[in-house]
């Protein structure tokens, strides 16, 4: 019995957050974890059990469910767990929800016979980590994120940066303890910090977001789903801000589903094969590819722009409206699209890997969310950058101006709508001549990622020393 209990394989906790960027790449990770032979437990509620499914039945023996009833909140409606069901602005009032998991969770790990030897969290479950501490494991931190966009909102609450009363959103914050000492515009802070600073948040929401964030600098260390290809500055040296703690950058992370070109867990509008057939009528590199995101709602003004834009440019594309954005899209357009054969309104979900990967894809506008951002990567697919929210305004930065493979299509942001001649004349320059150079540096990047998950790459090599971190913990 003692020398079967000395060969066990360790078992690691992991536990996602339940918003379509964030749960995916974790349990990714997770299988990446399990079919190298740790066992891990996902904590998980009825309504997400779905999204773990498919690789719970891949690896049976390695990977279980830990399914706890999700926890009520005044602010949530009973059956709401997950965030692809409303907007952004409820991220604060599922982080402080789901901290009520950190008492069942905590009594099954004392009651296993078979102790956990390591706590694997997503970057909004920062409870998590005292969590760990209690239990006298070790707490890693997962970010769905890269190194930069983690690093910022780390540094925010950490800081407490304000902006004077005078001043409007233009004004700048400066990062000086991240490399290159990068600024931002106020309107492309965080909103999550920004109504945390400025009152938006009940008081309660308010103490337990900011702990989130300084919960989790008390870790072990963070796993970030990135690549040294695009983050190398980021990752030489411990950075200040994620409180010197060393980061694994095992990226880019995919589950079984994404690599076949799935759509992550949702229920695709199209199919592969439809959109395949459809986009075999167009020459290689000349459709440009449309969608921001599972959280993204537009506004009527800002789906009017961008049709008008799609229409002048005469670009042939393909349009993910989204689940959430149905009726935006101007009467008409749809039609007009169709009948002069070189638009596709896709009025839900599509399969995002399959589309990027078809050869007649050659640009993607995108709000830079960093799954879509690394999507696109691994794709050599250039990207046209549209920012909204949360990490996209620094995700946008960082393939503009540092990885070359990405032109702004306008000033983004939640509602603002740009001007249609102007994105106009973005989409038609990227898809001629002016475009050519991003086009190449995307294929060479995506030659560079391709390399770092293999073996001997730098990707593996994190990965690998992830799971030796964790094999010496149960030791």
């Amino acid at each position: 019995m003692a020398a079967a209990a000395a060969t066990r394989a360790p078992h690691v906790l992991v536990i996602p957050f339940p918003a379509q960027g964030h749960t995916p790449p974790l349990v990714a990770l997770a299988a990446l974890l399990a079919s190298r032979g740790l066992r891990l437990t996902v904590a998980t509620t009825p309504g997400n059990l779905p999204l773990l499914s498919p690789l719970l039945a891949v690896h049976p023996a390695a990977m279980h469910a830990l399914v706890l009833p999700f926890p009520s909140h005044p602010s949530l409606p009973p059956g709401l767990e997950n965030t692809k069901d409303c907007g952004p602005e409820y991220f604060a009032v599922f982080m402080h929800a789901l901290a009520g998991l950190r008492e069942p969770i905590l009594s099954w790990a004392r009651s296993q016979p078979d102790p956990v030897v390591a706590v694997i969290a997503d970057f909004f479950c920062g409870w998590a980590q005292p969590l760990a501490a209690e239990l006298g494991v070790a707490g890693l931190v997962f970010s769905p994120s890269g190194v930069l966009g983690t690093a910022l909102p780390h540094s925010l609450f950490r800081r407490l940066v304000t902006r004077p009363a005078e001043s409007g959103d233009e004004f700048t914050v400066a990062f000086p303890a991240i490399p290159g000492e990068p600024a931002y515009q106020w309107r492309e802070i965080s909103m999550m910090y920004k109504s945390y600073i400025e009152g938006g948040l009940e008081e309660q929401l308010r103490v337990a977001v900011r702990q989130n964030f300084l919960w989790n600098l008390e870790s072990r260390g963070f796993v970030s789903n990135t690549l040294r290809a695009l983050e190398g500055r980021y990752l030489d040296t411990p950075l200040e801000d994620l409180g010197f703690r060393l980061v694994w950058a095992v990226g880019p992370v995919a589950s079984e589903s994404d690599a076949a070109g799935g759509a992550r867990g949702a229920q695709a509008a199209v199919s592969a094969g439809n959109l395949s057939a459809w986009l075999d009528a167009f020459p290689e590199g000349s459709v440009v590819y449309v969608s921001f995101g599972s959280q993204a709602l537009l506004t009527p003004a800002v789906a009017a722009a961008l049709a008008e834009a799609l229409e002048r440019s005469a670009v042939p594309f393909v349009w993910v409206v989204g689940a959430g954005n149905g009726g935006m899209v101007p009467d008409g357009f749809e039609a007009r699209a169709a009948a002069a054969g070189r638009g596709l309104v896709v009025p839900g979900w599509a399969p995002q890997v399959a589309a990027l990967r078809h050869a007649a894809v050659g640009w993607f506008m995108t709000h830079c969310g960093w799954n879509s951002v690394l999507e696109a990567v691994a794709a050599g697919v250039p990207m046209l950058a549209w920012p909204m929210t949360a990490d996209q305004f620094a995700n946008a930065r960082l393939l503009v101006d540092e990885a070359r493979v990405a032109v702004r299509a306008c000033a983004g942001g939640v509602g603002v709508a740009p001007d249609a001649g102007d994105l106009a004349a973005v989409l038609a320059d990227a898809a001629g001549e002016k475009g050519r150079g991003l086009t190449a540096r995307a294929r060479e990047l995506a030659a560079e990622v391709a390399r770092e998950v293999k073996e001997g790459g730098s990707s593996r090599d994190d990965l690998e020393g992830l799971v030796q971190e964790i094999r010496k913990l149960s030791c």
